[in-house]
């Protein structure tokens, strides 16, 4: 059975392999090279776990995913838009744990106060398009040829929710 909970500092070395998992593909991340346990230390500690978490996903104790919420713009108007990063293990993909992780941040929101949530998504990164789709998510912005991976210029889809409490 899968349980979502806050991460934790010992999760830190899962998070940042999952992460790391998803550079090759060029679909997910705009890093090109893996990053370090070390380098994303201090992401990690300054995160405001009231009001920007980053939660994991386990399953039979293993780490198999994360989701983590950021502030936007970094100015204080913005406070109540989160922007949403969402990384699942390989062998984990297409199976549903993104669909939970994204299910569960949209509930969790009025606790933290949260009006709205963005999505950074590449353009030819189908499988997170139709999961945001799927979660009423629009396309709110549209950046051409922003990214370079590989020598090809790629763009930049901005998936927008404005969430409805009502709803919830």
């Amino acid at each position: 059975m899968d349980k979502i909970r806050l991460a934790e500092l010992e999760d830190l070395e899962d998070i940042v392999e999952i992460y790391n998992s998803s550079i090759p593909s060029r679909i997910a991340t705009g890093d090109l090279q893996k990053i370090t346990v070390e380098s994303r230390l201090k992401w990690f500690q300054e995160r405001d776990s009231k009001h920007y978490p980053i939660w994991v996903i386990e399953n039979d104790n293993k780490v198999i995913g994360w989701i983590s919420l950021q502030h936007f713009y970094g100015r204080p108007a913005y406070k109540s838009t989160a922007e949403i990063s969402l990384y699942i293990a390989q062998s984990h993909r297409s199976k549903g744990i993104g669909k939970k992780l994204l299910e569960y941040v949209i509930q969790e929101s009025p606790k933290l106060e949260l009006t709205t949530l963005l999505g950074f998504i590449f353009a030819h990164n189908q499988p997170s398009l139709n999961l945001f789709k799927k979660y009423n998510f629009q396309q709110w912005g549209y950046l051409p040829k922003v990214a370079q991976l590989d020598n090809i210029e790629r763009d930049l889809i901005i998936m927008g929710l404005r969430l409805d409490y009502s709803k919830i």
